[in-house]
């Protein structure tokens, strides 16, 4: 899952090491046993949030390198659209977050994620409806995307 979000495979494996060294640490405020894979990947997910955010504490504009390139400028927009969307899916409540992150981030079956997740197919395709059209609700006033155009893009994540 770390690989979907930052597609950088050694980015990835440092952030699921430093999710399992903080689990590992605060393992004593886990109290469900049960839902330890919520508990992780909202580990996991604040180990990306704060990555992100020293990045962002650490790069300055110099004016020695010159202006902003029309390609920085498109990679600096569409780092922005990643970040919102991230943000968006991390407001989802568990159940929704963990079939659409299965399904369009990861490629999962439906079937898949309802064996994994021990539901019935039908609760997987009404969570992951639920999620995305939340997602489109989340993410169109933000955007500025026209209404069929914010519903479109995101039922095409996979």
């Amino acid at each position: 899952m770390a690989f979907a979000w930052c597609h950088d495979r050694y980015l990835a494996d440092d952030l699921v090491q430093q999710a399992l060294y903080k689990a590992l640490q605060k393992r004593t405020q886990l109290r469900d046993p049960a839902a330890i894979d919520g508990w992780l990947h909202r580990i996991l997910a604040n180990c990306l949030h704060d990555f992100h955010r020293r990045q962002r504490e650490t790069e300055e504009f110099d004016p020695e390198r010159g202006p902003w390139t029309e390609s920085a400028l498109r990679a600096a927009e569409r780092e922005d659209v990643v970040t919102r969307v991230r943000c968006a899916v991390a407001t989802l409540p568990l159940a929704q977050r963990q079939v659409i992150t299965l399904i369009d981030l990861e490629g999962s079956s439906y079937n898949d994620v309802a064996a994994a997740l021990d539901i019935p197919l039908g609760t997987v395709m009404s969570r992951l409806c639920r999620a995305r059209r939340a997602l489109k609700d989340r993410l169109h006033p933000d955007m500025g995307l026209p209404e069929e155009t914010a519903g479109r893009r995101i039922r095409r994540v996979k």
